[in-house]
């Protein structure tokens, strides 16, 4: 976890506030490795100095989906919102003298949650994390763009879809429901984007929320 922390921070080393991505497929640990990484660096550079933008935050309204008759795929790359992303990190990145409010995602409603998290003035660093920060379609290209470097997070893949399953169940699914929406739904997606780690600037491993690069 030093080594990561230390890289994230390198990151930040330029006159530019930096932003860094974290992805991987569903279930991987990307918002826990966010996170620990904002705690971590919390503790070492003060509050403030590191921000977090999820993707997540960028999730249509369920009213949207419905509109689109998408809901029933909730989830996948076009039911996000990737410009709207690709603007609010290009924000982030700019407007280092006032606050920049960027959408969070509550798991309790299953809907983002507008103004929700802050990057503030002092911030040196920005974190976000989500599915599809490297998918090669034009959208999320421009979202790409605004980040200085992508990590790529992998896991055993019984144990990633077993959080999966878990964490659908937290949120009010049935065990038997939950399974079946990542079989129908998240394994679909999990598969799009794995097929974008070779694009990834670092793979990282995470052993049991023991983090590592692979060198």
């Amino acid at each position: 976890m030093d080594a990561l922390v230390s890289e994230a921070i390198a990151l930040a080393a330029g006159p530019q506030r930096a932003v860094l991505g974290v992805t991987g497929p569903p279930g991987v640990g990307k918002t826990t490795l966010a996170e620990a990484l904002m705690a971590r660096i919390d503790d070492m550079q003060g509050p403030g100095w590191v921000a977090h933008i999820p993707m997540d935050g960028f999730h249509l309204a369920d009213r949207q989906l419905r509109r689109l008759e998408a809901l029933d795929r909730k989830g996948a790359p076009d039911t996000f919102d990737p410009l709207g992303y690709a603007a609010t990190l290009d924000r982030a990145r700019r407007e280092t003298d006032t606050a920049v409010y960027a959408p969070g995602f509550e798991r309790t409603l299953e809907q983002p949650l507008a103004a929700a998290l802050v990057v503030l003035p002092r911030a040196r660093l920005v974190i976000t994390e989500g599915n599809y920060l490297l998918l090669d379609h034009p959208a999320w290209r421009v979202a790409r763009g605004q980040m200085d470097a992508v990590w790529f997070v992998t896991a055993d893949e019984t144990t990633r879809v077993e959080r999966l399953v878990t964490r659908h169940v937290e949120f009010g699914k049935t065990s038997s429901d939950a399974r079946a929406w990542v079989d129908a739904v998240d394994q679909r997606n999990a598969e799009v984007v794995s097929a974008t780690s070779a694009r990834a600037d670092r793979i990282v491993v995470n052993r049991d929320d023991d983090w590592s690069f692979v060198e």
